[in-house]
């Protein structure tokens, strides 16, 4: 026997391939799921009408709801049809051909579940919310009533105003005094330690001390402890509470990006003959801002928030104005629809950070 036999005679078969991986139960998961989410939100918009005594306005939202819940049956037809096609290349011995339909038929069924699940999600949300509205009471009665944001609403928006302003003059006054403060807390040498102190003395108190607790001493005590003060409004007040408490975190957030930026550049800044505060005027504050307005949007977002807090002042702001409509009608969607302002306004500031982010993560990546 030659030596090539022998090789060949050691020589083990190598397995068979495995089919795919069948395509038809994820496809049955994900039928059960539609016509469940269907069903469901034909029962949502069916409430959803009888809670608005049978309008226009909801009929029409409700049949676009349903409407959309029948979108997972599309990827789920598609599904189906590859399934077929799997079985059909199986029987003709295509196999790599097969196993590509088979992964199609599989994403597609996994789309579909994944909107069908969504659909039953919200459908369930939306009976929940819904549930007991036709009656007079419930969860969409009690906090989404049309009728108590009409009545309402003509106060509430000027008195949004207030919170609007408020919070960008707060926001001017703590980014120059968050950079003072950040400045103060890097003060080099035995110089600066007095300083150092003080900044780092002020922030740990005013970022211990709830907002709301500043925000009463400032407006009750500052005209009782300073009675020349008295006719200094109290709104201006409580920008002054709102800029002491929000600056100890800018400031913290300022030192971060300061001390982000790598003390060669402090070096070779001072090598140049530059003193300490040209070096931070014109190489370290500049980076650091840049740096930083992420994290200080995500501070302003919640300094916007927080302006509700001025409510314990008794001053006129939308928080102040939804209670007292709350009490006037028994009902707490007037503080729903000042929910709602604050969503607005904040939610295109989230997603702008979100954007900052990402455009800076992609300039680090060399995108």
């Amino acid at each position: 026997m030659s030596s090539s036999s022998l090789i060949r005679s050691d020589v083990q078969p190598s397995p068979a391939p495995s089919p795919p991986q069948p395509v038809l139960p994820l496809t049955v998961a994900a039928v059960v799921a539609s016509v469940i989410g269907i069903a469901l939100m034909v029962l949502a918009a069916v409430e959803l009408r009888n809670f608005n005594h049978h309008g226009v306005v909801s009929t029409i939202i409700g049949v676009v709801l349903v409407l959309l819940t029948l979108y997972p049956l599309w990827p789920t037809l598609r599904s189906i049809g590859a399934g077929r096609e799997r079985a059909r290349l199986l029987q003709d011995g295509k196999l790599v051909a097969a196993r590509r339909s088979a992964a199609r038929g599989r994403e597609d069924a996994q789309i579909g579940m994944g909107y069908a699940v969504a659909s039953v999600v919200v459908a369930l949300l939306l009976l929940m919310v819904l549930a007991n509205s036709a009656h007079g009471n419930g969860i969409a009665h009690t906090f989404f009533s049309s009728s108590a944001w009409r009545q309402s609403f003509s106060q509430m928006l000027p008195a949004f105003w207030i919170n609007i302003w408020v919070a960008l003059i707060a926001q001017v006054l703590v980014l120059i005094f968050g950079l003072l403060l950040a400045v103060m807390r890097m003060l080099p040498g035995r110089a600066g330690a007095p300083l150092r102190r003080i900044a780092i003395v002020y922030c740990d108190v005013f970022r211990a001390v709830p907002a709301i607790v500043v925000i009463y001493l400032i407006v009750f005590g500052v005209p009782l402890a300073a009675p020349g003060l008295t006719k200094i409004s109290p709104t201006l007040l409580g920008v002054l509470a709102l800029t002491l408490t929000y600056s100890a975190y800018v400031a913290e957030v300022y030192r971060a990006g300061l001390q982000s930026i790598h003390p060669s550049q402090t070096a070779a800044a001072r090598s140049l003959g530059l003193s300490y505060f040209q070096t931070l005027r014109t190489v370290l504050v500049p980076q650091a801002v840049r740096r930083v307005i992420p994290p200080l949007l995500n501070d302003f977002i919640s300094l916007q928030k927080d302006t509700a807090l001025l409510s314990i002042a008794a001053i006129g702001e939308a928080l102040l104005t939804a209670t007292i409509w709350q009490a006037k009608l028994f009902n707490l969607s007037p503080v729903t629809l000042a929910a709602f302002f604050f969503i607005i306004i904040t939610i295109p500031q989230a997603r702008f950070v979100d954007y900052l982010i990402n455009r800076d993560a992609s300039k680090r990546a060399g995108g």
